[in-house]
């Protein structure tokens, strides 16, 4: 077989996170439209990732946020996205690359993207991130309180989308 040296992989992944650029886009425009809603998971030691320290100890290699109900500043850029979210009643910002993130999906159409992180440091790139991701859940705001050393910590953010 011949070597791929136009690396149709890599075009593909790139043309796919412009797909997930122009959503944000749009919903940081006119906000999330109908029933839309977004499950967006990243590597958080994905090179340009900014979150704080505290929320890196919660989720040192992957973690999952849900664009729903309440969120603020949403601002994307060319090379990622930046948004306010609550995590335990505390107020954080979060800059996201396009290039961290290993999966897109939006449940009211069913709509799903996965991606490849490349560079992603010590995180681990293994195809089931639902294990290693931490799902944020405002309506259960005391799940992100630590229940031990081996498991991930549950938070909702239903209650984050902008009105």
């Amino acid at each position: 077989m011949a070597e791929d040296h136009i690396r149709y992989d890599i075009l593909a992944q790139e043309a796919l996170r412009g797909v997930v650029r122009k959503v944000l886009t749009e919903v940081s425009r006119t906000g999330l439209p109908g029933e839309h809603h977004f499950f967006i998971s990243f590597v958080t030691r994905a090179p340009g990732v900014r979150i704080s320290q505290r929320l890196l100890e919660q989720y040192d290699k992957e973690m999952t946020i849900v664009l729903q109900n309440q969120f603020w500043d949403l601002k994307v850029t060319d090379t990622g996205f930046e948004v306010g979210l609550s995590f335990d009643g505390i107020n954080e910002m979060l800059f996201v690359p396009f290039s961290a993130i290993k999966g897109f999906f939006d449940p009211s159409v069913q709509f799903g993207l996965q991606f490849e992180v490349a560079n992603a440091g010590e995180a681990d790139a293994s195809e089931d991130a639902a294990d290693d991701a931490g799902i944020v859940d405002a309506e259960t705001p005391d799940a992100a309180e630590p229940e031990g050393d081996t498991e991930e910590k549950v938070v909702s953010l239903d209650s984050f989308r902008k009105k």
